[in-house]
């Protein structure tokens, strides 16, 4: 799992979504429910045995981002950490290890083409293409955590 799946299931993961919005196993397949007698075993890629192609996979739930992070905070009482425009803090308040040598797996796995060197440059550019990879993935991050 890279630094960036870890940032994003510590935020994504934060808050259970609820009842009815949690993700389903389909019936048939493996850790699902049984099949009503008769119907035709699944294939894990989502096919039945004829070709007809099975359920479509509920709509995964707009995580906000933003809420989640001042939950968190809220919960680790308020820590005087500036994760909406630093890094470093975000990772501290996620309790990822905020090293140099994070935040270069974390550059070369999000792109970054600059040197490699800890600067402000580098993490400014670190968090805001954290913030655009979050919205990416289905979070509701803020104009203000993206510029």
């Amino acid at each position: 799992m890279g630094i960036f799946d870890k940032i994003k299931g510590a935020i994504f993961g934060h808050k259970d979504p609820g009842p009815g919005n949690r993700p389903t196993i389909p019936a048939g397949m493996a850790g699902g429910p049984p099949l009503p007698p008769g119907q035709p075993q699944q294939h894990p890629q989502g096919q039945q045995q004829g070709g007809v192609a099975a359920a479509q996979p509920q709509q995964q739930q707009q995580v906000d981002v933003e809420q989640a992070l001042s939950q968190i905070a809220q919960q680790k009482g308020n820590p005087n950490l500036n994760y909406k425009t630093s890094i470093v803090d975000l990772m501290k308040l996620l309790g990822i290890d905020s090293s140099l040598d994070n935040r270069k797996e974390l550059a070369r796995e999000l792109g970054y083409d600059g040197e490699l060197n800890g600067s402000a440059e580098m993490n400014i550019w670190l968090h805001k293409a954290t913030m655009k990879q979050l919205a990416a993935n289905g979070g509701k991050v803020p104009a203000s955590m993206l510029d």
